[in-house]
């Protein structure tokens, strides 16, 4: 490791599980770093990247979740240009669908990076209150084995019992890491960076091929939905519709997020299965342009585009 090496955390965790809350929570603790931010989404709107804050200029968007499904020349050149700025650290959110040995990899296998970073440590939020229904997806596994710190997020959502038992099957994964109960990703900033806790040799075993290029392929039944309208949104209207549409397709939607012009105010609504939430954006720019993104199975997009165009007080 060079006197100059910059180190990289991961921040991973299946969709919903309070990753961009978490990195907000890194972000506006005093640090006192200059740190850059790599935020990587499934979708063809970027949603999370527009929820980083207190980062102005460092956050890099890449969406489709591309850097999860090899070592990627977008990653490694993302990283690159970001290496001619003054940089104290780097912050990588994979997408809620990534298996994160191949952006583990990376920092491995390619030889710029080995020499200019290093990655300090894995920190995976797992949602303590829906990880349960999507416990045998290859992702989350792989996001708990490959683990130097774990979150155990929403605990406020689920019993001390439930708590206990999830906790017992993480354990049975992956023995070794720090685990941390957390509402609202709420986390001592030295919990999480500063680690130097991430060992290659522990990747090799759970992983032989850990350093052999190798593709990772999404669950081809999950699939998303991004639908982008200019005017202004019936808050009311919009609630109503995608509190329906979660409590009849619940168990099919995993992931919705969404930015809406309410009166000339950025307005935020975030779901989970049939979990549902909104709240104005703070010291937000106004627009006239809404997104809202559908991840799960089964979304029609047609459907899904006439409920959303339903919502609007008008359509420019």
């Amino acid at each position: 490791m060079s006197q100059h090496s910059i180190p990289v955390t991961i921040l991973t965790g299946y969709l919903g599980a309070g990753k961009t809350t978490l990195l907000n929570h890194l972000l506006t603790q005093e640090h006192g770093k200059k740190i850059a931010v790599i935020v990587n989404e499934f979708g063809q709107i970027g949603i999370d990247n527009q929820l980083v804050i207190n980062a102005d200029e460092e956050v890099f968007e890449m969406n489709n979740g591309s850097i999860c499904c090899a070592v990627r020349k977008d990653l490694i050149r993302t990283i690159e240009e970001l290496m001619q700025h003054p940089l104290e650290h780097i912050l990588i959110e994979t997408t809620g669908l990534a298996d994160p040995a191949p952006v583990v990899q990376t920092f491995f296998v390619d030889d710029t990076l080995k020499a200019k970073t290093h990655l300090e440590a894995v920190v995976t939020v797992v949602d303590a209150k829906h990880v349960q229904a999507h416990w045998d997806a290859k992702e989350i596994q792989e996001q708990i084995l490959f683990a130097n710190v774990i979150l155990l997020n929403k605990v406020d959502l689920v019993t001390t019992e439930q708590l206990e038992q999830l906790e017992v099957k993480i354990r049975s994964l992956n023995p070794s890491a720090a685990i941390y109960h957390t509402r609202h990703s709420q986390i001592e900033l030295d919990a999480v960076l500063g680690l130097k806790a991430f060992d290659v040799d522990r990747a090799l075993e759970i992983d032989a091929n850990f350093l052999s290029k190798h593709v990772h392929e999404h669950d081809k039944s999950v699939s998303s939905v991004s639908l982008a309208e200019t005017g202004k949104i019936d808050l009311e209207a919009l609630e109503t519709w995608l509190h329906q549409l979660l409590h009849d397709r619940a168990s099919d939607t995993f992931r919705v997020k969404g930015i809406f012009n309410v009166d000339d105010r950025r307005y935020l609504i975030q779901g989970v299965h049939a979990l549902i939430n909104g709240h104005y954006l703070d010291h937000s720019e106004p627009s006239q342009q809404n997104e809202l993104v559908f991840i799960g199975r089964n979304l029609e997009a047609e459907e899904l585009s006439t409920g959303f165009r339903s919502c609007f007080v008008e359509i420019q």
